[in-house]
């Protein structure tokens, strides 16, 4: 393991994920990636009596089938690192806490997974764990509660919204992969803040994380959106993807649309759902990523890809305080061999 540029760490290229799963509900199922969730659930309410137990269940779900997967039990995981975007991570602590695999919280906003799979690849590659897991959940119902108004407030939504993905994904990493699906690289991205206070247009506040990523990635390594099959964002959705290939190539003079998506753009169907601007909360990048994406990979259709997961910085607290929302964004790139 080597730091090359300023900001980027390149792994040994041993590092790889063993198995991995994606859940949703049911507007996910409805979505273009449903036949490749691993598991979805009929309705939100997931069986459970609140918003937040039904996610707890979903993320339990995700990090179950992607043990299974793996051909691991809980007891083979040194360390899982784990996020969500409810108040303390109780969204995923309640969710794995009887599954007594030591346990690391990660907070990211919607950038938790990659910033979760970077450090669970950092300490396998590293030594200091064997075998990890990296994983995050979202729900709609529990995010519009916290973060906008209750579901029976009945709030109308903005065009510049996103549905927050009722979704989990799971990887689990471990070192000594010769072929298969490789985390070569990671990057851990800097907070960016335009000015952005509409906390109803997450993507116009994300993307310039993203685009900074995105720019010092390529620095680093010395190459340019050609040398990727994807650069996979999440989650800017339709506003966020727009603004982030037109500041690369205004600010950068790098354009990234020939190989750019978004997993918020991915999930849904914007023409036949009621989505707005598209997907949007930690679990849309975890689901699409561990489900959609890896599969692909495995099929041999993408062998290179960089995937840059985005947050948006902000709190309840925060926006009653007039605050602005910064952005971060973390990237892996990973290889098939």
């Amino acid at each position: 393991m080597q730091r090359i540029g300023r900001y980027t760490i390149k792994l040994s290229g041993m590092t790889g994920i063993i198995g991995s799963a994606g859940v949703g509900s049911k507007t996910e199922g409805e979505g273009p990636l449903g036949k490749d969730f691993d598991f979805l659930y009929p309705d939100d309410g997931i069986g459970q009596s609140t918003w937040e137990k039904a996610e707890s269940e979903l993320h339990k779900k995700a990090v179950t089938l992607a043990t299974e997967n793996a051909g691991k039990t809980p007891a083979d995981i040194d360390v899982i690192f784990a996020g969500d975007l409810l108040n303390q991570c109780t969204g995923s602590t309640f969710g794995i806490r009887e599954m007594d695999i030591p346990f690391a919280g990660m907070y990211g906003a919607c950038s938790t997974m990659i910033l979760s799979l970077a450090t669970a690849s950092v300490f396998v590659d590293s030594g200091a764990a064997n075998t990890a897991i990296a994983s995050t959940s979202s729900h709609f119902c529990s995010a519009e509660k916290q973060f906008r108004f209750p579901l029976e407030y009945g709030g109308q939504r903005t065009p510049t919204s996103q549905r927050t993905a009722t979704a989990a994904g799971a990887a689990v990493v471990e070192y000594g992969q010769q072929n298969g699906i490789i985390i070569d690289k990671v990057m851990i991205g800097k907070i960016q803040d335009l000015g952005i206070t509409d906390a109803n247009n997450m993507g116009a506040a994300m993307a310039p994380a993203a685009a900074r990523t995105i720019k010092d990635f390529l620095t680093d390594t010395n190459t340019t959106p050609d040398d990727y099959d994807l650069i996979l964002t999440g989650d800017l959705g339709h506003v966020g993807s727009q603004l982030l290939i037109e500041l690369l190539r205004t600010r950068e003079n790098i354009d990234i649309s020939k190989v750019h998506n978004d997993c918020g753009m991915m999930i849904f169907d914007r023409e036949k759902q009621d989505v707005h601007a598209g997907g949007s909360g930690c679990g849309c990048c975890a689901s699409v990523l561990c489900s959609h994406i890896f599969k692909r990979m495995k099929r041999r259709e993408l062998k290179k890809i960089l995937v840059v997961a985005t947050g948006a910085l902000l709190s309840p607290v925060s926006s009653l305080q007039n605050e602005s929302i910064p952005g971060i964004a973390h990237a892996v790139e990973i290889i098939f061999r």
